[in-house]
Formats: C-alpha cells, structure tokens, sequence
C-alpha cells in the first residue's frame, strides 16, 4: 500500500458539518439570550420599536417583569420613578448684576406616555428638555428681581415662578416636574456684605419700633387704669352722705361690741353722735 506524504490529511465531513451547526447554534443562543428575554425592574416601563413591523408601538407600554421580544425588535427601558437633579448656571438680575444659583430638581417621564417621549426626544429627555427649559425660566424669572429679593425676601415666590414656567414647558413634552428648589445664591462680596448690613439694620428698627409701640401700649393701659380708679372714687363720693356713713359706723359699733374682747362704750362720745369704743 502506497502512501503519498504530500497528500493532506482531510476531516471528516460529519465533524466539519457538525462545526459549522455548532457556530450557528451558538450564535443564535448569544442573540436570544441577550435580546429575547428580557426583566423590565420595578419603577421601569418598556417601549417596544419592531423591526419589520409598524416600528415603535406609542400607545403599548410594557409594565415591569419577565418580557419575550423577538431578537429583531428592540425593547427601550425607561426609569419612571422620581428622580432628581443638580443645576448650576450664572444669571443677571434686574440691575446687571451677575448671580450664581444652584438648583435642584424632581422629574419623571408620564408612565403611560413614554412612546411618545422616545418618538420626539429620546431616554437623553433630561439634557435635551428639563435642562434648557430650566435655564431658560430661570433667567426671565431672576432678570425681573433685584439681588437682595432674591437673597431674602421673595425667595419663595421667585422659587415657584420658575417652577410653573418650566411646568408648563415639560409637560407639553410628557414629563412630570415635581418641584425646583434654590438650594444657594452666591452674590459679590461687596454687594452680600451690603445686603447684610441693611437687613441688620431694618431688624433693629423693626426692635426699636416693637420697644416704643410697647411703651406706648403700657403708657396707655396706665391711664386708662387711673381713669377709672378716679371715676370710682368720684362715683363712690358722690354716694356717700352724712346719713349713710353714720348707719355705717353704727354697724361697725355693733359688730365690734359683740366682740368678746373688753372694751369700755361711750354713748354720744363723738361730734357726730356715734358711740366710742375704748379698750381696756
């Protein structure tokens, strides 16, 4: 038997055929097992885009748990739950004056609405909507106020305008704001230092003021109390004639004769006729 050494050694068919189904296989498993079985978690909804179908599905959201999807759809998760963010940014006020604020933020996709979030902007919704909107607000908002508005008194109020116009803006692109809140304003030295010292001062008017209005008060109360001691009296005089007070010595005489301690009574003693009364 002869045996040409320049002949290469060749596989079996079955083996290479039996390669060439094990690739595929494997192939297919890796695209099933990351694309086909899928867990949407809990405060997540999915919107499903199909392929070969009518493309993304707007009015079907998917609720959380095990979900099958063919491995040439595509399943877009969303995160529906309350999140927040940070925002910082320099603002002018009302006199040209340049305000650093920091800001904070709650906001969430509408559930029910995040097909039509992703087909006009994107899961990206925060930098592309929230964002701008905020800034935007906020410098019309602040551009209307004074610095030391903002540093003091009309925080609150200035607070929820930028809220409700950055409201209104968002949900006109299905996301839910929550709340903004001014966290801090950093004004220029100079000008915080002047703020300062003026509400220092309106706080020492407003305690010198409470001082004299309660001076006033008791100035008031003190002549109010003396005029009526000195309409008592007056009504009281006016009342007592020579027969009253005489009745009432003669009752005090009695109560004080039927005392048990020793006393000598005058009959007549006094100038107006009223007994005396002598102790032993």
């Amino acid at each position: 038997m002869s045996f040409n050494r320049n002949e290469k050694i060749r596989p079996p068919a079955n083996l290479s055929r039996y390669l060439i189904f094990g690739v595929i296989g494997l192939f297919f498993f890796i695209a099933l097992t990351n694309t086909t079985f899928l867990t949407i978690k809990s405060g997540q909804k999915g919107v499903l885009f199909k392929q070969f179908g009518n493309g993304l599905e707007k009015d079907v959201v998917y609720g959380q748990g095990f979900q099958i999807v063919a491995p040439w759809n595509t399943m877009f998760i969303y995160d529906v739950k309350t999140n927040e963010a940070f925002e910082e940014m320099e603002v002018l006020s009302k006199n040209g004056l340049n305000i650093k604020l920091e800001l904070s933020y709650r906001y969430s996709p509408v559930p029910n609405k995040i097909g039509y979030l992703h087909d006009q902007i994107g899961i990206d919704y925060k930098t592309r909507i929230i964002q701008p909107e905020i800034r935007s607000a906020t410098r019309e908002v602040i551009g209307q106020y004074n610095p030391e508005e903002l540093y003091s008194t009309k925080r609150e109020a200035i607070q929820l305008e930028i809220y409700d116009k950055t409201k209104a803006k968002v949900a006109e692109k299905y996301i839910i704001l929550d709340a903004i809140l001014i966290r801090s304003v950093t004004l220029p030295d100079n000008l915080r230092k002047a703020i300062e010292k003026k509400l220092e001062e309106e706080q020492l008017s407003l305690q010198y003021k409470f001082k004299i209005d309660r001076e006033r008060q008791e100035g008031e109360r003190r002549i109010i109390e003396a005029q009526a001691k000195a309409d008592a009296n007056r009504i009281l005089n006016a009342s007592l004639t020579d027969k009253i007070l005489r009745d009432k010595g003669i009752e005090a005489t009695l109560t004080l004769a039927s005392s048990p301690n020793a006393k000598v009574v005058v009959v007549g003693g006094s100038g107006d006729g009223l007994p005396l009364i002598l102790n032993n």
